[in-house]
């Protein structure tokens, strides 16, 4: 990396960020043309989670990490191995070799991966199976204002949607399993696990709450559960009510109180895909999206767009928000692209400030709470009058997939900010050419070890141009390392990776992405078979 390329970011950021003392709150002024937070305000001061959590709150541990803003200080050039290395630290994978009623699943794979600009990173993604019902689930959550809801929603999401589609006869052993202090029914197997959690200790109130909903779908006498669309639906915002009583009830435990603090006044958008077969739902609220890769018969390929952004430039959520509130409020629910100027998403778990009465917000905070350590917003924006103006009820797609129906991506908005969905798509694409022609072709050739030695060696000389075996690496090292051009540029994909992390959140923000392959041969069949 030049240090004319890590002087220039440096310097810009320096010399743009100028702030206004207002109470207790510093309003930035500084907004990139790349990355706008989706918070305008942010608390005086750095934003810093205590590292011991003597206030009962989340515990985080200590980001190792450069962080310093002065000049001698911040020209760290990183080598080709050690771009990969960062950009591929997050990776996962996972192939799907289970058979669903004899028949191969729909999902070959998918691939995953996540890359920090904030510290700690604030986005989540999981990917379940459910035991108990068919189908595989996966999900993006993007959170803001903190990690904690992002977390619990990440967590929790998938269990209460599981439980959605479970028929009577199931739900009824899962209250006979409670009553009987009898161990649970298996409810999803982890693919892969949002990280560890931060709720250990407070998991029975979790399990508590979805007991609850469990016993109120056991009381509506429905012999084979919901149907996904209404199990997405209802899973939302049964979950977003939860995390909102949860904090609204006289709690002991003071972990517990402090954990339902953090998540009811942290917020996060939400995407997850439901696959069963050859039926695909994708639930969303808020910014994140899902876009299918599609190849035609005559091998062009193209873009599906799976959902819509909620956000000031949706023109359906705009005439939403409008009818929902009087029309005096019309010009002051959205100011300068913002919900009541604050926060960028329409739609999110969490926000309890943009849901709750101003009563309700203060009769809850001044029980004791240390909101200062607790990184707790107080803030009610003006024009406050008509809450709430913001909910987690998701847009729900369905899709019938074809065997033209090649990939799905699923990313949080830190992906979309810089890269359009055609890029996205042409970028997966292309990966898919080089990992088959960069692969060796061993049936041509003996195995034998000096040969497998071969390719490693040339493989490790290849150093950044070696092929990545992840597509989301690829959408995320084309995310920051492209210029206006299109064009990829080391020198500033180092400097990306290099930004101090008081600085990183101003060029960029958190990306998450998963990529999931279809089995185009599995979905034709069931065509066929009908």
């Amino acid at each position: 990396m030049s240090s004319t390329v890590s002087y220039w970011i440096f310097n810009s950021a320096r010399n743009s960020i100028a702030t206004l003392q207002g109470g207790q709150r510093l309003y930035s002024r500084y907004a990139s043309n790349r990355i706008k937070s989706k918070w305008r305000l942010f608390p005086q001061g750095p934003v810093t989670l205590k590292n011991n959590a003597s206030c009962g709150g989340i515990a985080l541990q200590k980001a190792y990490r450069h962080t310093s803003t002065e000049e001698d200080d911040f020209h760290l050039p990183l080598s080709p191995e050690q771009v990969n290395e960062v950009l591929r630290a997050g990776e996962s994978a996972h192939k799907i070799l289970d058979l669903v009623s004899g028949v191969p699943s729909s999902v070959l794979r998918f691939e995953s991966n996540q890359l920090a600009a904030n510290f700690p990173v604030e986005d989540r993604g999981g990917v379940a199976a459910c035991l108990q019902t068919n189908g595989l689930m996966f999900g993006i959550f993007d959170g803001h204002g903190g990690h904690a809801c992002a977390q619990a929603v990440s967590e929790r999401l998938f269990y209460y949607v599981a439980v959605s589609l479970m028929s009577q006869q199931t739900l009824e052993q899962m209250e006979g399993a409670m009553e009987s202090m009898k161990p649970l029914l298996p409810i999803l197997q982890w693919l892969k696990h949002p990280g560890d959690s931060i709720y250990k200790d407070v998991t029975s109130v979790h399990l508590d709450h979805l007991r609850v909903y469990w016993q109120e779908l056991l009381n509506l006498h429905m012999e084979m559960g919901l149907n996904i669309e209404e199990a997405l639906m209802y899973s939302f915002q049964r979950l977003d009510s939860d995390i909102s009583l949860e904090i609204q009830a006289a709690l002991e435990d003071e972990m517990t109180r402090n954990l339902s603090l953090q998540v009811a006044f942290s917020g996060a958008t939400a995407c997850m895909a439901h696959v069963d077969g050859v039926h695909l739902h994708v639930a969303n609220a808020g910014d994140c999206r899902a876009i299918l890769g599609v190849q035609e018969d005559n091998g062009m390929w193209s873009c599906l767009p799976l959902t819509r952004d909620h956000n000031a430039w949706n023109p359906t959520e705009l005439s939403r928000l409008t009818r929902e509130h009087p029309e005096s409020e019309h010009r002051t629910v959205i100011m300068d692209n913002r919900l009541l100027g604050v926060l960028m998403p329409c739609r999110a778990f969490g926000d309890v400030q943009l849901k709750w009465s101003k009563e309700l917000q203060r009769s809850v905070l001044e029980r004791g709470f240390d909101t200062e350590a607790l990184n707790i917003y107080q803030f009610t924006p003006p024009n406050y009058y008509t809450p709430p103006y913001l909910t987690a009820r998701p847009e729900v797609t369905y899709h019938r997939l074809r065997p033209q129906d090649k990939f799905l991506v699923l990313a949080s908005d830190g992906l979309w900010d810089v890269l359009g969905n055609e890029d996205v798509v042409r970028l997966v694409v292309e990966h898919l050419a080089e990992v088959c022609r960069h692969k060796p072709d061993l049936a041509q050739r003996p195995a034998n070890l000096g040969l497998m030695q071969s390719l490693l060696l040339q493989r490790k000389a290849q150093g950044l141009h070696a092929t990545d075996q992840n597509a989301a690496t690829r959408l995320i090292r084309y995310a920051i390392g492209n210029n206006e051009y299109g064009e990829m540029e080391p020198e500033r994909l180092s400097a990306m990776l290099t930004l101090p992390e008081d600085l990183a959140r101003m060029y960029r923000d958190d990306i998450s992405v998963t990529v999931v392959y279809f089995n185009s041969d599995s979905i034709g069949a069931s065509y066929k078979g009908s």
